[in-house]
Protein backbone atom coordinates (compact mmCIF):
# COMPACT_ATOMS: atom_id res chain seq x y z
CA UNK A 1 0.00 0.00 0.00
CA UNK A 2 1.15 3.47 -0.83
CA UNK A 3 1.41 5.87 2.08
CA UNK A 4 -1.36 8.44 2.21
CA UNK A 5 -0.23 11.82 1.07
CA UNK A 6 -1.00 14.75 3.29
CA UNK A 7 -3.01 17.44 1.58
CA UNK A 8 -0.95 20.45 0.54
CA UNK A 9 -2.04 23.49 2.48
CA UNK A 10 -2.02 26.81 0.63
CA UNK A 11 0.96 28.86 1.57
CA UNK A 12 0.23 31.89 3.74
CA UNK A 13 2.05 35.13 3.10
CA UNK A 14 4.52 35.80 5.88
CA UNK A 15 6.19 39.14 6.46
CA UNK A 16 9.77 37.92 6.53
CA UNK A 17 12.81 40.12 6.85
CA UNK A 18 14.67 39.90 3.55
CA UNK A 19 17.57 42.11 4.61
CA UNK A 20 20.87 40.39 3.98
CA UNK A 21 23.34 40.51 6.84
CA UNK A 22 26.77 39.01 7.55
CA UNK A 23 27.23 35.65 5.76
CA UNK A 24 24.05 36.17 3.72
CA UNK A 25 25.82 38.93 1.74
CA UNK A 26 27.27 37.03 -1.25
CA UNK A 27 28.45 39.89 -3.50
CA UNK A 28 32.24 40.14 -3.89
CA UNK A 29 32.53 43.84 -2.96
CA UNK A 30 30.54 46.42 -0.99
CA UNK A 31 30.72 50.12 -0.38
CA UNK A 32 31.25 50.20 3.36
CA UNK A 33 29.80 52.69 5.84
CA UNK A 34 31.00 52.67 9.42
CA UNK A 35 28.66 52.61 12.40
CA UNK A 36 29.24 56.35 12.93
CA UNK A 37 28.30 57.15 9.31
CA UNK A 38 31.84 57.52 7.99
CA UNK A 39 32.49 56.39 4.41
CA UNK A 40 35.16 53.67 4.36
CA UNK A 41 35.17 53.17 0.58
CA UNK A 42 34.88 49.97 -1.42
CA UNK A 43 35.98 46.83 0.39
CA UNK A 44 35.75 43.16 -0.31
CA UNK A 45 32.85 41.55 1.47
CA UNK A 46 35.19 39.41 3.54
CA UNK A 47 37.16 42.48 4.66
CA UNK A 48 33.96 44.35 5.53
CA UNK A 49 32.60 41.36 7.43
CA UNK A 50 35.81 40.93 9.41
CA UNK A 51 35.79 44.64 10.19
CA UNK A 52 32.23 44.37 11.52
CA UNK A 53 33.03 41.29 13.57
CA UNK A 54 36.03 43.10 15.02
CA UNK A 55 33.65 45.70 16.44
CA UNK A 56 31.25 42.98 17.62
CA UNK A 57 28.65 44.36 15.20
CA UNK A 58 26.88 43.20 12.03
CA UNK A 59 27.45 43.89 8.37
CA UNK A 60 24.07 44.90 6.91
CA UNK A 61 23.26 45.43 3.24
CA UNK A 62 21.30 48.71 3.06
CA UNK A 63 21.27 49.38 -0.70
CA UNK A 64 21.28 46.19 -2.71
CA UNK A 65 20.58 47.93 -6.06
CA UNK A 66 23.71 50.10 -5.93
CA UNK A 67 26.87 49.13 -7.79
CA UNK A 68 28.54 47.91 -5.71
CA UNK A 69 25.89 47.37 -3.00
CA UNK A 70 26.12 49.56 0.09
CA UNK A 71 26.66 47.86 3.43
CA UNK A 72 26.69 49.44 6.87
CA UNK A 73 28.18 48.42 10.20
CA UNK A 74 25.52 48.28 12.93
CA UNK A 75 23.91 46.31 15.73
CA UNK A 76 21.17 44.82 13.60
CA UNK A 77 19.12 43.42 16.51
CA UNK A 78 19.03 46.84 18.18
CA UNK A 79 18.20 48.48 14.85
CA UNK A 80 15.25 46.14 14.24
CA UNK A 81 13.93 46.74 17.76
CA UNK A 82 14.08 50.53 17.33
CA UNK A 83 12.30 50.32 13.97
CA UNK A 84 9.52 48.17 15.45
CA UNK A 85 9.05 50.63 18.32
CA UNK A 86 8.83 53.56 15.91
CA UNK A 87 6.26 51.73 13.79
CA UNK A 88 4.24 50.89 16.90
CA UNK A 89 4.22 54.53 18.03
CA UNK A 90 3.21 55.66 14.54
CA UNK A 91 0.26 53.27 14.53
CA UNK A 92 -0.69 54.38 18.02
CA UNK A 93 -0.85 58.06 17.07
CA UNK A 94 -2.47 57.45 13.72
CA UNK A 95 -5.93 59.03 13.83
CA UNK A 96 -8.89 57.38 12.15
CA UNK A 97 -11.23 59.59 10.16
CA UNK A 98 -14.90 58.69 10.55
CA UNK A 99 -17.53 60.00 8.14
CA UNK A 100 -21.15 60.31 9.23
CA UNK A 101 -24.04 61.01 6.87
CA UNK A 102 -27.15 63.13 7.35
CA UNK A 103 -29.94 63.28 4.77
CA UNK A 104 -32.30 66.21 4.35
CA UNK A 105 -35.20 67.18 2.11
CA UNK A 106 -35.42 70.61 0.46
CA UNK A 107 -38.77 71.30 2.18
CA UNK A 108 -37.72 70.14 5.63
CA UNK A 109 -39.68 71.56 8.58
CA UNK A 110 -38.21 73.75 11.29
CA UNK A 111 -38.38 71.06 13.99
CA UNK A 112 -36.79 68.40 11.77
CA UNK A 113 -34.11 70.85 10.66
CA UNK A 114 -33.15 71.65 14.24
CA UNK A 115 -33.00 67.94 15.04
CA UNK A 116 -30.76 67.23 12.05
CA UNK A 117 -28.58 70.23 12.92
CA UNK A 118 -28.15 68.84 16.43
CA UNK A 119 -26.97 65.53 14.97
CA UNK A 120 -24.46 67.34 12.75
CA UNK A 121 -23.08 69.30 15.72
CA UNK A 122 -22.81 66.13 17.78
CA UNK A 123 -20.89 64.33 15.02
CA UNK A 124 -18.54 67.27 14.52
CA UNK A 125 -17.91 67.48 18.27
CA UNK A 126 -16.92 63.81 18.07
CA UNK A 127 -14.34 65.00 15.53
CA UNK A 128 -15.96 63.14 12.65
CA UNK A 129 -16.61 64.44 9.19
CA UNK A 130 -20.24 64.82 8.15
CA UNK A 131 -21.60 64.18 4.67
CA UNK A 132 -24.84 66.14 4.28
CA UNK A 133 -27.09 65.00 1.43
CA UNK A 134 -30.11 66.84 0.03
CA UNK A 135 -32.51 64.44 -1.67
CA UNK A 136 -34.62 65.87 -4.51
CA UNK A 137 -37.82 64.24 -5.71
CA UNK A 138 -39.99 64.95 -8.73
CA UNK A 139 -40.07 68.62 -9.68
CA UNK A 140 -37.74 69.54 -6.82
CA UNK A 141 -34.85 68.76 -9.17
CA UNK A 142 -35.72 71.89 -11.17
CA UNK A 143 -34.79 74.08 -8.18
CA UNK A 144 -31.35 72.92 -7.05
CA UNK A 145 -30.67 76.37 -5.60
CA UNK A 146 -33.03 75.56 -2.74
CA UNK A 147 -30.91 72.61 -1.71
CA UNK A 148 -27.75 74.68 -2.02
CA UNK A 149 -29.21 77.46 0.13
CA UNK A 150 -30.23 74.90 2.76
CA UNK A 151 -26.77 73.38 2.86
CA UNK A 152 -25.06 76.76 3.16
CA UNK A 153 -27.51 77.73 5.91
CA UNK A 154 -26.63 74.56 7.80
CA UNK A 155 -22.92 75.23 7.36
CA UNK A 156 -23.38 78.74 8.73
CA UNK A 157 -25.37 77.46 11.73
CA UNK A 158 -22.59 75.03 12.74
CA UNK A 159 -19.62 77.21 11.74
CA UNK A 160 -18.29 77.19 15.32
CA UNK A 161 -17.56 73.46 15.14
CA UNK A 162 -17.55 72.70 11.41
CA UNK A 163 -16.23 74.08 8.16
CA UNK A 164 -17.00 73.25 4.56
CA UNK A 165 -14.50 70.76 3.19
CA UNK A 166 -16.42 70.04 -0.01
CA UNK A 167 -18.77 72.66 -1.45
CA UNK A 168 -22.36 71.63 -2.34
CA UNK A 169 -22.21 69.53 -5.49
CA UNK A 170 -25.17 68.19 -7.47
CA UNK A 171 -24.91 64.44 -8.06
CA UNK A 172 -27.93 63.16 -9.98
CA UNK A 173 -30.97 63.68 -7.75
CA UNK A 174 -28.84 64.46 -4.72
CA UNK A 175 -26.73 67.40 -3.65
CA UNK A 176 -23.83 66.63 -1.34
CA UNK A 177 -21.71 68.77 0.96
CA UNK A 178 -18.98 67.59 3.34
CA UNK A 179 -18.27 69.30 6.66
CA UNK A 180 -15.05 68.79 8.60
CA UNK A 181 -14.57 69.51 12.33
CA UNK A 182 -12.75 72.70 13.29
CA UNK A 183 -10.06 72.97 15.95
CA UNK A 184 -12.74 74.05 18.42
CA UNK A 185 -14.87 70.97 17.78
CA UNK A 186 -15.17 68.88 20.92
CA UNK A 187 -13.41 71.45 23.13
CA UNK A 188 -16.58 72.32 25.03
CA UNK A 189 -17.46 68.65 25.45
CA UNK A 190 -13.98 67.89 26.79
CA UNK A 191 -14.19 70.84 29.20
CA UNK A 192 -17.57 69.67 30.52
CA UNK A 193 -16.23 66.15 31.02
CA UNK A 194 -13.24 67.55 32.90
CA UNK A 195 -15.50 69.69 35.14
CA UNK A 196 -17.66 66.66 35.90
CA UNK A 197 -14.59 64.66 36.84
CA UNK A 198 -13.39 67.44 39.14
CA UNK A 199 -16.77 67.61 40.85
CA UNK A 200 -16.73 63.84 41.38
CA UNK A 201 -13.24 64.03 42.85
CA UNK A 202 -14.34 66.85 45.16
CA UNK A 203 -17.31 64.81 46.40
CA UNK A 204 -15.07 61.81 47.05
CA UNK A 205 -12.65 64.06 48.91
CA UNK A 206 -15.41 65.36 51.18
CA UNK A 207 -16.49 61.81 51.95
CA UNK A 208 -12.98 60.97 53.03
CA UNK A 209 -12.90 63.82 55.63
CA UNK A 210 -14.33 63.96 59.10
CA UNK A 211 -17.99 63.49 59.78
CA UNK A 212 -20.00 66.69 60.28
CA UNK A 213 -20.72 67.66 63.90
CA UNK A 214 -24.03 66.44 65.35
CA UNK A 215 -26.95 68.90 65.48
CA UNK A 216 -27.36 71.18 68.48
CA UNK A 217 -30.14 69.13 70.10
CA UNK A 218 -27.90 66.03 70.03
CA UNK A 219 -24.96 67.68 71.76
CA UNK A 220 -24.60 66.93 75.55
CA UNK A 221 -25.36 69.86 77.90
CA UNK A 222 -22.65 71.16 80.25
CA UNK A 223 -22.71 69.84 83.89
CA UNK A 224 -23.48 73.27 85.38
CA UNK A 225 -26.66 73.58 83.33
CA UNK A 226 -27.81 70.13 84.42
CA UNK A 227 -27.35 70.93 88.13
CA UNK A 228 -29.24 74.20 87.75
CA UNK A 229 -32.14 72.44 86.04
CA UNK A 230 -32.33 69.87 88.87
CA UNK A 231 -32.39 72.68 91.47
CA UNK A 232 -35.38 74.27 89.79
CA UNK A 233 -37.30 71.03 89.89
CA UNK A 234 -36.79 70.42 93.64
CA UNK A 235 -39.54 71.85 95.96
Amino acid sequence: MRPRRRPIEPSRPVNRDTTRINDAIRVPRVRLIDDDGAQLGIKTTDEARDYAYGKNLDLVEVAAQADPPVAKIMDYGKYRYEQEQKAKQARKHQSQIHVKEIKLRPKIGVHDYNTKKGHVERFLNQRAKVKVTIMFRGRETSHPERGRDLLLRLADDVKDVGLIESQPLLDGRNMVMVLAPTKNAGVKRDAEAEDAQRREEAVQGDRGGQDPPPPDHAQPQPRAQVVEAEAEVRP
